[in-house]
Formats: C-alpha cells, structure tokens, sequence
C-alpha cells in the first residue's frame, strides 16, 4: 500500500472561514459533509469552528489576536536571543586577542 502525498498547505480568507463555521452552527450537515464540500479536512473546519468560539468568548483559550501577539512576541524574543549570543561570542574573540 502506498502513502498518500500530504496535501500542500493552504490559506484561507477570515471571510471563507466565517462562512464554514456559520455553515456548521446552522447544523444543516454535518462537519464531514461540509468538509468534504468544500474540500477541507474534517480537522480544518473542527479547528476553525473551536476557534471561532474562543473568539466570541464561548470557549477559553487564546483568540487570534492573542495568538498573532505570541508569535510576534516569540519571533523577537529568539532574535534578541542570537543577538545576545552573538555579543557573548563576541566579546570572548575580542577578550582572547587582547591577551
């Protein structure tokens, strides 16, 4: 049996998940039916629905905002990181030179 290739990553538009979410609230289909008609993994439109609720305060957790801020947040901290560690190499090159 072969494996199947992973599908290649996408992006969606806050517009396009609002409407599946919607889509879901409604209960019309269920979440695999709606899945499977717009070409979406089951998981995909899971997440954006749990996301949608911690959004709207329904549900704990970190709303986009939040975790737009914690990336950025992360993002900096690892470059003043090596920053610092590149001073810290730094200083140790120029301190054995002045030996």
């Amino acid at each position: 049996m072969g494996k199947k290739k992973p599908r290649p990553r996408r992006s969606f538009t806050p517009e396009f998940k609002a409407e599946i979410v919607e889509l879901c609230r409604r209960g019309d289909r269920s979440v695999g039916q709606i899945a499977k008609d717009f070409d979406l993994t089951e998981t995909a439109v899971r997440l954006s629905v749990s996301q949608a609720e911690v959004d709207a305060g329904e549900k704990d957790g970190l709303t986009s905002s939040e975790r737009e801020e914690l990336a950025v947040l992360r993002r900096e901290n690892r470059r003043l990181r090596e920053d610092v560690d590149l001073l810290k190499r730094a200083t140790a090159f120029f301190a054995k030179e002045t030996r």
